[in-house]
């Protein structure tokens, strides 16, 4: 039965789907409680999927000015946008 409660089945179902439809003269009572173990046995759950991770969303870059052409650009410290040439040192 272990296998049954391992496969995601309560007991209580366990127990209608094992004890559902017996005949009325059962001579080995062991027998078929055995059979139906294994032949109505539930096949196994998919695997379960990891939860989403708890993080949280990146937020964007600040916008900057361009220190060269004063275009707006988004980057996480002040400086020149990919256009310009860089700053003479």
């Amino acid at each position: 039965m272990s296998a049954w409660l391992e496969r995601g089945v309560d007991p209580d179902t366990v127990g209608r789907i094992l004890s559902s439809g017996l005949p009325e003269d059962m001579r080995r009572p062991a027998s078929v409680l055995a059979y139906r173990l294994t032949a109505l046995l539930p096949p196994h759950l998919p695997p379960a999927l990891p939860p989403p991770a708890a993080r949280r969303p990146r937020r964007p870059d600040p916008l900057q000015n361009c220190d060269g052409c004063d275009r707006a650009f988004r980057s996480p410290a002040p400086g020149r946008c990919r256009d310009c040439p860089p700053a003479a040192a």
